[in-house]
This record gives structure tokens, C-alpha cells and sequence, in this order.
């Protein structure tokens, strides 16, 4: 393990705007994870990666690296080419990870998918699987293989043994100010499924006014980078970039996101949020090699939703995770009840519109605050959460609405719907008399990634 004479002199090289080398990059690395660098040189060298940058040759080399810094899983020989994942950049009412999953799954794919809790106006995946009764998201590799076998997919925490360079680097990176840059991203999201011994990577960068980047062109960038560096570790990759405008699918929160992914598991789900899960999956599965086109991937994930093979696989899963099997199985019922399993708020109350019209907009960013004032929002890590929570939209974009058309069922745990998420709520809603333009029939605006993808007709 390298100590940290160096690292004052690799700090200077990219202060300076000089090019790091592979060497220099795994030297940092090294002296991050075994302590031998202090916090003030880490900062100083995110610091000096933010103003500077770095190419994408180095955020490969920094990605590699930081994959190291840890253990790497590995698979048995035969499921070469089956081991895939994806990864969103977070959104508002995105429970895609719980469909697609065990969609996957079902087309016969092995997805070890490990996922993050949320933190700030996102919600994380593993908070709102912890809304079924007894579902543990922590596993062991070896169990991790064991449910991968027998059933194909599993839903979990990172280990401690996992990327303990990326714990390191992001602890500070939020204390610095340095959270925002493209490559550090990059080298985050992509060490971690990396590390994961997947073969197959699909990423959803979402842009809007509910996303982490707002501006399309930035998210597209990233996507590129992220697309790049994933190639650059032998990782067959691509980007979609899609909305996060208003809140994907109809429910916010845990339990009714939670509610929401099992009802588009059978059949249920609003539009969006299926064909979202559906080209996700598609590109999944052409990168694979497990479907001939994208198309045929589409069609693939479709099948086995209407076939009730991935709600299946969902019902194993949620037992293999700890639930009863009594709970897997009264929970993915199609024709049962899933809140005689989950836990619902202790009041709702049911907010309605304010004048007649077309519901041009209901804005992401302003119903996830309203989320977090309801209690279903972090603003440090480790924070308590209210699992029970949400909100559920009655009506969507395009609807035609009258004064007094209730639009939005708010799940709450205080006698009142708190003042300041009442306000955000109504600043939520965009209501005009007539559309100027016709509401987008599919959240993907692009597709990144190798040539076959990029010119689909998405």
C-alpha cells in the first residue's frame, strides 16, 4: 500500500491542470482507503478535480480504481453474460429498480442490484422495500449467489467490503462542496456496479425540474461519460435520459410506491412507469445479447408482466429477502388487497382543484418537498423516515378537470396535512384552459450508447 509522499505532488499535478496517470490515480486511491492521506489532502484534491476536471481516460482510471479499492463479486462461469444491472440518478416516484428487477429476472437475466437509500428530495430503493413487513435488504455475497440462483435477482445495501474508497471520497465530497462533478459522479455510481461483477449496465439519467440535473444537454454529458467509462472497464453500457418533470407513475413515497410497483407487476401500472420499466429493460436485454433488437427486448419485458412471470419472481424474492411467505403471496395477489399487508397512513385526506381546465404540469420538485414535509424525506443520512406516507395522484397530465375534481390523495400521519405541504401541493399544480402542445407519450428523450441504440426509433 502506497503512503502519502506523493500526494502533495499529485494534488499540485491536477491543481495545475495536469493530466493524471494511472499510476498516480491508483497511488491517491490506495492512500485514501488505507488512511495514509488526510482529509485536508482529499479535499484538496477533490477540490482540485472540480475546478479542473479530468478526461475521461482518467475518470476510467479513477473508477477502476475505486472498484479495487474493495472486494469484487464474482459469478460462476455460466452466467457469463447474464449478470446485468441498472441505475438511476434519482427521482421523484421512481420505483423502476422494483419492476424491472424481477422482470429481468423472468427473461431468465441474473440482476444483483445493489441500491441506495434516499437522501434529500429522492427516495431510495431499499427505504420503500423496507415498507413490506420483514424485508431485510442486507445479504451476504454467498446468500446473494444462493438468491441469484434459484431465483435470479435480489434487491440489497452495499457491504462494508464493497467500494470503500467511494465511502470515503463521498463523506468528504459532501462536506466540500464537490458532490457536483461529472467525473466523481461517474466514479461513484459506476465503481459500485462495477464492483458487482456485472457484465451489462444500463443507466437512466433524468433531467427536469424534479432531476439532480436539470438541464438536458448536462444530463445528456453525463450519460456519455458514464456510458464511456463503463466501456471503459469492459462493461457493455448505455444511457437513457428521460423526464423528471412530474413524479413518475402516481404514487410518492414508500408503501404506495411499493403498492404502485406491484400493480404494474400485474398488469396495473400507469403507462409511464411501464414503458419506462419496458425500454429500460429492452436496451438491457439487446446489450445482453439476450434479445435480437430493442424492440424485441421491449416486447420481451412485456411478456413477462402480462404473463405474471416477474410478478412471480417478485413474490420469490420478497421471500427470499425475509418476508412470510404469507405476506409475499397476499401481496402480489391479483386479486387482493396489498394494504391489508402494507401499512397505511393513519389519515388521508384528499385535495381538490381550484379552477377548470387541462392539467398542463404537476411538478416534480414541489411534491417531493411536500413528500418531506409529510415525513418521507432525509435531510442527513441515518434521519428516520415515515414509511407510510405519500401521495397518490388521482389525475394525471392531459386530464380535463373541473373546479372541486379531487387530483391528489395525501397519506399523512398528523391529524392535518402540514401547512407548508398544502402550499407546495398547490404550487404543484399547473392547470390551463387549453394545451398549447400535446403531453409526451414516453418519458425516454434519448438513448446513449453503442450505434444499434442510438438510432432506434424510441
Amino acid at each position: 500500500m502506497s503512503t502519502n509522499t506523493n500526494i502533495p505532488a499529485i494534488i499540485g499535478k491536477k491543481r495545475d491542470g495536469g493530466q493524471l496517470t494511472e499510476q498516480e490515480i491508483q497511488t491517491f486511491v490506495d492512500a485514501v482507503v488505507s488512511k495514509t492521506a488526510q482529509d485536508a489532502q482529499i479535499g484538496a484534491w477533490l477540490m482540485a478535480v472540480y475546478l479542473k476536471g479530468m478526461t475521461s481516460e482518467e475518470a476510467v482510471h479513477l473508477t477502476r480504481s475505486m472498484m479495487k479499492s474493495g472486494t469484487v463479486l464474482s459469478w460462476p462461469p455460466e452466467w457469463n453474460g447474464l449478470v446485468v444491472d441498472k441505475h438511476s440518478t434519482g427521482g421523484v416516484g421512481d420505483k423502476v429498480s422494483l419492476v424491472l428487477a424481477p422482470a429481468l429476472a423472468a427473461c431468465g437475466m441474473k440482476v444483483p442490484m445493489i441500491s441506495g437509500r434516499g437522501l434529500g428530495h429522492t427516495g431510495g430503493t431499499l427505504d420503500k422495500l423496507e415498507a413490506i413487513p420483514g424485508f431485510s435488504v442486507e445479504m451476504t455475497p454467498k446468500r446473494m449467489h444462493e438468491v441469484l440462483e434459484s431465483i435470479g435477482c435480489c434487491i440489497v445495501g452495499q457491504t462494508g467490503e464493497l467500494v470503500p474508497a467511494d465511502k470515503v471520497l463521498y463523506a468528504i465530497r459532501d462536506v466540500t462542496a464537490t458532490v457536483e462533478n461529472p467525473q466523481l459522479i461517474t466514479g461513484s455510481i459506476i465503481s459500485k456496479k462495477a464492483a458487482e461483477g456485472i457484465s451489462t449496465l444500463v443507466l437512466d439519467v433524468k433531467t427536469g425540474n424534479g432531476a439532480f440535473m436539470e438541464d438536458r444537454e448536462e444530463a445528456e454529458e453525463l450519460a456519455r461519460l458514464m456510458v464511456a467509462v463503463g466501456e471503459g472497464l469492459g462493461i457493455k453500457t448505455a444511457g437513457l435520459v428521460s423526464t423528471m418533470d412530474s413524479p413518475l407513475g402516481r404514487a410518492v413515497g414508500h408503501a404506495v410506491e411499493v403498492a404502485e410497483a406491484v400493480h404494474c407487476l400485474q398488469g396495473k401500472g400507469p403507462h409511464d412507469l411501464l414503458d419506462l420499466v419496458v425500454k429500460t429493460g429492452g436496451v438491457t436485454l439487446q446489450l445482453a445479447g439476450k434479445a435480437s433488437s430493442y424492440e424485441a427486448g421491449n416486447t420481451m419485458i412485456r411478456n413477462v408482466i402480462s404473463d405474471g412471470s416477474a410478478l412471480a419472481k417478485f413474490r420469490d424474492m420478497v421471500v427470499a429477502q425475509g418476508s412470510s411467505d404469507d405476506v409475499a403471496t397476499r401481496l402480489c395477489d391479483v386479486n387482493g388487497d396489498v394494504w391489508k399487508v402494507l401499512t397505511p397512513s393513519a389519515y388521508k385526506t384528499t385535495l381538490k382543484c381550484q379552477k377548470s381546465g387541462v392539467i398542463q404540469d404537476i411538478q416534480a420538485m414541489p411534491c417531493a418537498k411536500a413528500a418531506q414535509c409529510l415525513g418521507a424525506g432525509r435531510t442527513r443520512a441515518g434521519e428516520a423516515i415515515d414509511l407510510a406516507v405519500g401521495l397518490y395522484f388521482t389525475k394525471c397530465l392531459g386530464d380535463s378537470v373541473t373546479e372541486d375534481t379531487p387530483w391528489v390523495t395525501v397519506h399523512h400521519t398528523t391529524p392535518e396535512v402540514p401547512e407548508a405541504a398544502m402550499t407546495l401541493l398547490k404550487e404543484a399544480l399547473v392547470i390551463v384552459p387549453k394545451l398549447t402542445s400535446p403531453i409526451a407519450d414516453s418519458r425516454v428523450l434519448n438513448i446513449i450508447g453503442r450505434k444499434s441504440l442510438c438510432t432506434t426509433n424510441h
